[in-house]
């Protein structure tokens, strides 16, 4: 069975590392605050000037006055600070962001990620991402693994406008954990139930497969 949103945003938060300085795009990647693991710290930080996010508010604390940079509601971790967006993009093109996960339209095997335009359809921008793409260090990407057509968006080369190029370094899909090496996408993990034969039928890009591929776990 395909993921979740919330099981790709669990599966995301493995890739967290203690001392990690995080930024979350809108879409699924918000979800990965909910699922941070207790055993490490780690710093979540919006372009509109906020680091030290927590979990999505509840209707108990939802504060109308805090939000991200997708105009979401959050809540404040605590050692939180506030600043202006010129310090967050500072802190962005200046390569401070060890991790940043973002949701995509496309994504190819030469690491490019389509994110912000569908010609034709009123979509609201890129926001920071076309700044996070070239600032940090690692990016990976949540999406779903096609379209409600049907037809694979992992691809041999994006059609739509780009986001950033040669940046993809992971994307956590509905059916599976892919590593990019070299210019091929690599198969790593399969949802449970979903088989290798699917993830292949799916998929545009030039897989690898190699070896028996193990399912995810979720408590």
């Amino acid at each position: 069975m395909a993921l979740s949103k919330e099981q790709i945003a669990q599966r995301i938060a493995r890739e967290l590392k203690d001392g990690f300085y995080v930024n979350l795009g809108i879409g699924i990647p918000t979800l990965v605050a909910n699922y941070v693991p207790s055993d490490i710290e780690i710093m979540l930080q919006s372009e509109n000037g906020l680091l030290g996010m927590g979990e999505f508010p509840t209707e108990e604390n939802v504060d109308a006055d805090l939000i991200n940079a997708g105009k979401q509601t959050v809540t404040c971790a605590k050692g939180a600070s506030f600043f202006d967006s010129a310090d967050s993009f500072a802190m962005i093109r200046g390569g401070h962001v060890d991790l940043t996960v973002l949701g995509a339209f496309e994504v190819d095997q030469s690491g490019n990620i389509a994110s912000w335009m569908i010609p034709g359809k009123l979509v609201k921008g890129m926001g920071g991402a076309m700044d996070l793409v070239a600032g940090a260090e690692n990016i990976i990407v949540a999406m779903t693994h096609a379209n409600k057509h049907g037809v694979s968006k992992i691809l041999k080369e994006c059609s739509l406008p780009l986001t950033g190029v040669q940046c993809v370094k992971k994307v956590v899909s509905d059916l599976a954990v892919l590593e990019l090496i070299d210019g091929k996408f690599h198969l790593l993990e399969r949802a449970p139930g979903v088989s290798v034969e699917e993830i292949i039928e799916k998929t545009e890009a030039e897989l690898v497969v190699n070896g028996d591929i193990p399912e995810m776990t979720f408590q």
